[in-house]
């Protein structure tokens, strides 16, 4: 099955929705300091590249 451009750009952002998710819950549960503050870089990165998507998909459908 192939997808369209919004397929993609809707799937991808699923996809960082779900890092974020993912990486807040990863940060909250392990023990060091250090890895949680890498988790938490990575869930703040994981929801700018869902913003940059979601701002794409809304301009595509402006068109």
């Amino acid at each position: 099955m192939e997808l369209n451009t919004k397929e993609v750009l809707k799937k991808k952002i699923l996809d960082a929705q779900e890092m974020v998710r993912d990486y807040e819950m990863y940060a909250k549960n392990v023990q060091d300091a250090e890895v949680a503050d890498l988790f938490r870089s990575f869930a703040e990165e994981s929801g700018y590249q869902a913003k940059k998507l979601q701002e794409m998909l809304k301009k595509l459908d402006r068109k």
